[in-house]
């Protein structure tokens, strides 16, 4: 088992418990934090420093979620990851901005075959 910070412990807890119930959820470790998949596509992922990485649409989500205060792109050796942005923890410190963040993915996740 992973070793786990407390501010990844207490981002999970609040993750979980806005995905309460969803039997469509599962969780495994990637990117070097604990992620949330919908019917086996990410959702969400807890980092220990207090971010999280939500997965939204390609073309129509990842402008709309880059607006969005504490967004920026994900990148990966150098190049920019389309559809996955990282949000601050300020930014999610409030349980309805992490709800909010949390639903934008999930409406991109949701219209996904699952895996």
């Amino acid at each position: 088992m992973k070793r786990q910070s407390q501010t990844l412990l207490h981002l999970c807890d609040r993750i979980r418990a806005i995905l309460d119930g969803d039997p469509r959820i599962t969780e495994k470790w990637m990117f070097g934090g604990q992620t949330f998949l919908l019917n086996g596509h990410i959702l969400v992922g807890a980092k220990s420093d207090g971010r999280i990485l939500v997965k939204v649409d390609k073309e129509a989500g990842n402008e709309v979620a880059l607006a969005r205060t504490g967004a920026s792109q994900m990148a990966h050796g150098g190049r920019p990851m389309r559809g996955f942005i990282w949000v601050e923890g300020d930014a999610i410190e409030d349980d309805d901005a992490l709800r909010e963040w949390i639903a934008l993915s999930q409406s991109h996740a949701a219209g996904r075959k699952p895996a």
